[in-house]
């Protein structure tokens, strides 16, 4: 019933087409006050976006390290690098491209690589070379 008691056509089909799944609840690990590091609902596994914690490290170190996070999210969440969905990168700077790559090259499960983009942005901390977000498909 919609709007005083009239019944919507629309509300009424998108209510037939509901199925259990849609009902499941999310679930959050590593919950902090302003964000949570993963989030997962119905089989997909949302990573915020993944920093270097030690930022005195050059491109091909910080990289190294955030994949690393990425892989232990990922564990946590029953997924892994070979299930991910989609990725985008943020670079301070477009001149580190090559090497963020040559690390991602080592790390991506060939085969399986996952749509990307990759965008030069201004970091939250100046000493922030490269910030990763990923989402995942969980394993069945």
């Amino acid at each position: 019933m919609r709007f005083g008691g009239t019944r919507s056509v629309a509300a009424t089909t998108f209510t037939h087409h509901l199925r259990p799944e849609h009902f499941m609840a999310v679930i959050r690990h590593h919950v902090g006050p302003r964000l949570s590091e993963t989030a997962i609902h119905n089989g997909t596994v949302y990573l915020s976006g993944q920093i270097a914690e030690d930022t005195t490290q050059d491109i091909r170190g910080q990289t190294r390290e955030v994949l690393g996070h990425i892989d232990r999210l990922l564990a946590e969440a029953n997924s892994d690098k070979a299930h991910l969905l989609s990725v985008q990168i943020y670079l301070s700077d477009l001149a580190n491209f090559e090497g963020m790559n040559a690390e991602w090259d080592a790390w991506v499960a060939p085969g399986n690589t996952p749509p990307r983009a990759t965008v030069e942005a201004k970091l939250a901390d100046p000493a922030l070379l490269v910030e990763i977000v990923v989402v995942a498909a969980q394993r069945s």
